[in-house]
């Protein structure tokens, strides 16, 4: 084959809502890791979206026999619906004996939705359309759903990670985000503000401390939000000054273990926040966290974690 083990994968610029139009088709945004398989008569190789090999890491994966090079992505199937991500990153560990206890637990699978050779044909320059086609030819690989209608792709905005557009006339695109684009779903959430961190100047706030109730009572911390502008920052330690219980240190609490190199300051768990995000792993929130406003008509005791399932 021509194409040559690594190979950036194509990627996706954000946008904020579906691009439409009879040129672009529609597949679901998988919470994994983005991966290309080359297989081959005698062998398999499976590299990361860093070009990194990660088959020792997913012993269990089998692809179908033949001669081709396939983009997708490594999933864990949630009880429920949706993917695991946090037992997905679980598998990336030294040992060989754990990796095969997980991978006997928690089986992953390849979703895969682009195919860059078949049979020796390099098919980097077909648009994407001819790929899929081929694609869909390979008997038994998991492939992604393609949808053309964008009424279609809606429930994923709703009920997945979001969604992928990609141009049908396209080629492959290897580290360019010329041929896709990615809406993801947005999420909110009501939290408590348990604490803040000072924020590197003086006499300002750096992120707040985000926590919700579980259903025993107890104020689980799930994660912070930054992103303040430097005017703000001063206006939230006034805001918050009020607040403080007079507790504070460097990750001392071990609710705070995940924060424990960062210094915090306490406060009474009364103020409640609305935020976004959109992705939750391992109970906490872990990217794209925003405040949107602040919710003075809600009691802090409404903020369950529940709201994260």
């Amino acid at each position: 084959m021509s194409v040559a083990y690594p190979i950036e994968p194509a990627l996706a610029r954000s946008a904020s809502e579906l691009p439409i139009g009879e040129q672009w088709a529609y597949e679901q945004k998988f919470d994994g890791f983005r991966a290309i398989a080359f297989v081959t008569a005698d062998s398999v190789r499976l590299q990361s979206r860093a070009g990194k090999e990660l088959l020792r890491y997913f012993p269990e994966l089998q692809f179908p026999p033949g001669d081709y090079i396939v983009d997708g992505e490594i999933v864990i199937d949630a009880e429920g619906g949706g993917e695991a991500f946090g037992l997905l990153q679980q598998r990336i560990h030294p040992a060989a004996s754990r990796i095969t206890k997980l991978s006997t637990e928690w089986p992953a699978s390849f979703v895969a939705f682009d195919l860059l050779a078949h049979d020796g044909n390099d098919l980097l320059e077909q648009p994407f359309a001819e790929r899929r086609r081929e694609l869909e030819a390979i008997p038994g690989l998991r492939r992604a759903q393609l949808v053309r209608d964008p009424a279609e792709a809606e429930p994923w905005l709703r009920n997945t990670e979001g969604v992928i557009a990609k141009r049908l006339d396209m080629p492959y695109t290897p580290g360019k985000r010329t041929a896709m684009v990615k809406v993801k779903r947005q999420r909110t959430i009501d939290c408590v503000v348990v604490g803040y961190r000072p924020g590197k100047a003086a006499n300002s706030v750096g992120s707040l401390i985000l926590g919700l109730y579980e259903a025993d009572g107890n104020l689980r911390v799930v994660g912070h939000s930054s992103g303040f502008n430097a005017a703000e920052k001063r206006e939230l330690l006034e805001r918050l000054g009020a607040y403080e219980t007079g507790n504070r240190g460097s990750g001392d609490p071990s609710r705070w273990t995940a924060d424990r190199d960062l210094e915090w300051v306490e406060l009474r768990p009364e103020l409640v926040v609305e935020v976004s995000y959109d992705h939750v792993s391992d109970g906490r929130i872990r990217h794209g966290t925003k405040v949107l406003r602040w919710r003075e008509d809600k009691p802090a005791r409404e903020c369950v974690y529940e709201q994260l399932k």
